[in-house]
């Protein structure tokens, strides 16, 4: 019986040491998107006039246009042409969707920031012990939100715009200055918009993973994918001990003690419910082919496929934008971007 319990306590440090891996690595994408969002501050300065030290601009900055990103993947199935004015955003986009279909929402579960953020802000609730758990009834259609936004954009863009309408889009001023709207969307918000980010964020520390779970468009379509995904933690009943931690960890508030496979496209691939089982052979990561799969090959294929991608459009001159710095310069001192509105 003491080796068993040892070999247990074993089998826990070891399988906790994903948690820890995740959250570095959640830290290390969050922290270059904060580095990366200052650089293009500085660039903004820069192309609008306002200081004369170029600094040039940080094409991942493009990963947060994800709606400019489908409009171009569509251009790219309809000419074979990849989107030469924001090409790491389409790139980062198709890395996305590539992982959805392979490796769940792995996205979402190791290198999204903003699930980042969310994560912080629910562990932060948890411990103060003011975070709440909606009931069904309102939980289940607050739910389908994200998925009426995922069919609103998929409608405008996949279904309404023909290739006229995009290259239109494309060519507008607003488009080719989105990523510096986005960034004064945050540096001089409207009433209404600070409101709704305050909202946002204080919400997020009672309700876990607000944003997250109920209004992320990008998310909902990561789900969808995530069905078609060869890879899904499967749970032996027989094994089960009931203790109810693999439910309490989930981030995606999955009642994985009631279920055989997780194949629910609430499921980020973040580990943690396979990581924080007590039972020996309860929970595991299988395949198809394989009961079960190694836990750290999750993240590694995760990261793999999406620094491949990277890789693959810098050195096929996909990543930087072929528009000349002095180009932009120019249109930045043209334009007032709190005026300027979606075409």
């Amino acid at each position: 019986m003491r080796m068993k319990t040892t070999g247990l306590l074993n089998d826990l440090r070891r399988d906790r040491r994903v948690d820890l891996l995740r959250r570095t690595v959640q830290s290390l994408f969050g922290l270059f998107c904060l580095y990366a969002g200052f650089r293009f501050y500085l660039y903004y300065l820069w192309a609008s006039g306002h200081s004369d030290t170029y600094v040039p601009r940080p094409p991942s900055v493009e990963a947060f246009l994800p709606i400019g990103a489908l409009v171009n993947l569509k251009r790219l199935v309809l000419t074979g042409q990849f989107d030469p004015i924001h090409p790491a955003g389409l790139t980062i986009f198709i890395a996305a969707l590539v992982i959805g279909l392979l490796l769940r929402k792995g996205f979402c579960g190791w290198i999204c920031p903003v699930g980042f953020a969310s994560n912080l802000a629910e562990s932060a609730g948890r411990k103060a012990g003011i975070q709440v758990r909606l009931p069904a009834w309102l939980d289940y259609p607050l739910l389908s939100l994200k998925y009426l936004l995922l069919f609103f954009f998929g409608y405008l863009i996949l279904l309404k715009m023909d290739l006229a309408a995009i290259e239109d889009f494309n060519r507008s001023t607003y488009n080719l200055v989105v990523d510096a709207k986005m960034l004064y969307f945050f540096l001089a918000p409207s009433t209404l918009s600070l409101g709704i980010m305050l909202f946002l964020v204080a919400v997020s520390f009672i309700v876990r993973n607000f944003w997250c779970r109920y209004l992320c468009p990008y998310g909902a379509l990561l789900g969808l994918l995530a069905f078609c995904s060869p890879l899904a933690v499967r749970r032996k009943a027989q094994n089960c001990i009931d203790c109810g931690r693999c439910d309490r960890v989930c981030p995606g508030s999955i009642r994985v003690s009631h279920k055989e496979t997780v194949r629910t496209p609430e499921c980020i691939g973040c580990g943690e419910c396979v990581s924080t089982c007590p039972a020996r052979d309860c929970l595991a990561l299988g395949s198809p082919v394989r009961r079960r799969v190694p836990l750290l090959l999750l993240p590694a294929a995760v990261l793999a496929v999406f620094f491949t991608f990277y890789a693959w459009a810098v050195l096929t001159g996909n990543w930087h934008s072929a528009l000349p710095p002095e180009l932009m310069r120019q249109i930045y001192s043209s334009i007032d971007l709190q005026q300027l509105a979606h075409p």
